[in-house]
């Protein structure tokens, strides 16, 4: 297509009508199945996609659940008793 043929995005369209309209009739519904995180350009290499960034999050969260100690226990000593 030549640039002469495509539309401007920017222009009016008089055969749209959005008159009646609702403003953010499906934004709850976007909010409850999209979960977006956007990656800096420098880790792209390293997580080109949805799959390798998920794996990665995985791990790491193994990783602090092992890392995690418990609190620390109270012994008596012999001059408690």
């Amino acid at each position: 297509m030549s640039k002469a043929n495509q539309l401007d995005p920017l222009a009016p369209r008089p055969n749209l009508d959005f008159s009646k309209g609702v403003r953010g009739k499906y934004a709850n519904r976007l909010k409850q199945g999209t979960n977006l995180a956007i990656i800096d350009l420098d880790l792209l290499d390293t997580f080109p996609d949805s799959e390798s960034v998920n794996e990665a999050l995985r791990t790491l969260k193994k990783i602090a659940a092992r890392s995690v100690r418990s609190a620390p226990r109270h012994r008596k000593t012999a001059a408690a008793q």
